[in-house]
């Protein structure tokens, strides 16, 4: 309701305009086919708007299809004097982080030749299957264990060298940490696994945890046989390999709902932190659309919760 109202100050803003085009970015927190909407977390609009979460409604509601949480959307915002609505909708394809295209397909083909029986990832709003890791305080962890809350899980291995991808994913999770401090452990879990199980031992994933200021009652680095790190990998799509010393891997972070179902799987690091945690309030939400405070560049009025 409060995104609808911001939506409508914005709308009383440009009345006195006609038809407008923007080029728009953001990840995507939900899909409503059946009202032809989508809630974005939006990147800001130069002249516009600053970044904001903003339902907007399409024309044609098959242009929807296809489109899951966590995706990251370009489109075209056109605001009229009455509406506004998306259109050129164009999903963001994932593209290998670490690596080039050819590299990225040589992950793919040495991953399926490595591991001939991999588990099919699951699909997004299927029930993610059970696993148990061992964290960093040496405890068993089970995904079962958390039934009840929303979870988010990513990948990383220690000693990843590169800022934008192990760095980056751990980062995220950190802000994640300080934005929901007062839920962490009641209604959010977050999973951190190792695809370096042989390296990163529960002791080396403690000493990385510190360094992130971690609360290992609700944030839990895993680590574990290498068949069961494999497995999970498989159960998200994580493709990942050795390559002289260091690993050449895909990039993902998903976000299971109370029920333990599949919401999100993210892939890359094209999104912002900011984005994430957005995603992972519209789930702990339970469908309600959460807001962030920006303001309309036009008129300069604050938007606030």
């Amino acid at each position: 309701m409060k995104s609808i109202v911001l939506c409508a100050t914005l709308l009383l803003s440009l009345s006195c305009w006609g038809a407008q085009e923007y080029s728009a970015t953001g990840m995507v927190l939900r899909v409503d086919a059946a009202h032809r909407t989508l809630v974005v977390s939006c990147e800001s609009i130069p002249g516009f708007m600053s970044a904001m979460i903003m339902p907007f409604e399409v024309r044609d509601a098959q242009v929807l299809n296809g489109i899951t949480p966590g995706q990251t959307l370009d489109f075209t915002l056109v605001v009229e004097k009455t509406s506004t609505y998306a259109e050129r909708i164009h999903i963001r394809r994932y593209e290998s982080v670490e690596q080039d295209p050819f590299t990225a397909r040589r992950l793919k083909l040495l991953t399926q030749l490595s591991h001939p029986s991999l588990t099919k990832p699951v699909e997004i709003g299927d029930p993610v299957p059970n696993f148990t890791l061992t964290d960093q305080d040496h405890h068993s962890v089970a995904l079962s264990d958390f039934s009840d809350k929303v979870i988010a899980v990513n990948f990383i291995y220690t000693s990843c060298a590169l800022p934008k991808f192990c760095f980056r994913n751990t980062n995220t999770f950190a802000v994640l940490q300080k934005r929901f401090r007062e839920r962490m452990g009641r209604e959010l879990i977050l999973l951190t696994v190792t695809f370096d199980p042989q390296r990163d031992s529960p002791d080396a994933l403690a000493k990385y945890a510190k360094t992130w200021k971690a609360d290992s009652a609700t944030w839990h680095f895993l680590t574990g046989a290498v068949p069961d790190i494999q497995h999970v990998a498989d159960i998200f799509g994580v493709d990942y390999f050795p390559d002289e010393g260091l690993m050449d891997h895909s990039l993902h972070t998903a976000i299971i709902d109370r029920r333990s179902r599949l919401v999100a799987n993210t892939e890359g690091s094209q999104f912002s932190a900011v984005q994430v945690g957005d995603l992972v309030e519209t789930v702990m939400e339970r469908g309600q659309v959460p807001t962030r405070a920006a303001h309309n560049q036009n008129t300069g009025q604050p938007l606030t919760k």
